[in-house]
């Protein structure tokens, strides 16, 4: 069906109403939204599906359910942005599952090491973003856990050109905002988690590897994810994820990260939440 809608628009999809409640109501955040929200975000989902090529790989078979539902997801954070946020780049690629990549790093010796990486999503500088179904399907997910507004909080990061935690700060739209007070707030915060981790994997018994399953149950005190320790961009896009998932839960333990995040984003979930 949206394949025969993109010939007959450049500009916007036209979502059929059946299939736009058919995928909203499997997004916790969209009963959140204002009357108003719900047009633009659906306006928006048009507009992402008409620019956007959402593309299949490693067998994964595309419906339009899926192509829609990818789409709102990745609207919401833009949802008073605009998606001039999402420019410079063309395709959303689509695995059944997670996916390989592959990687390198040098040790303290020099010595480069090559490996694997299982990953759920990731996000290329000017190329596209790649999700994996398994992670992003919502009807089948805790619902704290949101993969694409993750992916898509590392395109905004990248906007300007950095993957340094640090979006892009426009005067019309971020007027209270500036690069100064953002970088010493999210520093300050961030260093503060990379010191809660550190307490946490000092805590870890030796026989216990920090890597694996059994020392999940020790990370589970952390106010965030573990991983947003691993650098400044990750703990912008797990703020993030966060922040449009579970917003008591940054709002209780970095409540400078939350007021900053409503203040870009340009939206307040708690608000919506409370009213």
């Amino acid at each position: 069906m949206l394949n025969k809608l993109f010939k007959r628009s450049a500009r916007v999809v036209r979502i059929p109403d059946a299939l736009w409640l058919q995928v909203v109501r499997h997004l916790p955040w969209y009963s959140w939204l204002e009357e108003e929200e719900k047009l633009r975000i659906r306006e928006l989902t048009g507009q992402f599906l008409a620019r956007k090529a959402i593309s299949a790989a490693g067998g994964m078979e595309l419906s339009d359910e899926i192509r829609v539902s990818i789409a709102a997801q990745a609207c919401l954070p833009i949802l008073h942005l605009g998606l001039d946020y999402y420019s410079g780049w063309q395709e959303v690629i689509i695995y059944p599952n997670e996916f390989l990549v592959y990687n390198e790093s040098m040790d303290d010796d020099g010595v480069v090491h090559e490996y694997f990486d299982l990953l759920a999503g990731e996000a290329w500088h000017s190329g596209p973003v790649v999700l994996a179904w398994n992670s992003s399907d919502l009807s089948a997910l805790n619902p704290a856990f949101n993969v694409v507004i993750h992916e898509f909080a590392h395109k905004i990061d990248l906007r300007n050109g950095a993957a340094d935690g640090v979006p892009l700060l426009k005067p019309r739209l971020h007027p209270t905002l500036t690069v100064r007070d953002w970088l010493t707030h999210i520093h300050n915060c961030y260093t503060d988690f990379r010191q809660r981790v550190e307490v946490i994997e000092n805590s870890i018994p030796p026989e216990i590897d920090p890597d694996s399953e059994q020392a999940d149950p020790y990370y589970e005190a952390l106010p965030l994810d573990a991983y947003a320790a691993e650098d400044i961009s990750e703990f912008f896009a797990i703020c993030s994820e966060t922040f449009f998932t579970v917003p008591a839960q940054l709002q209780h333990n970095y409540p400078v990260m939350y007021q900053l995040l409503a203040q870009f984003y340009r939206q307040d979930p708690i608000a919506r939440m409370t009213t």
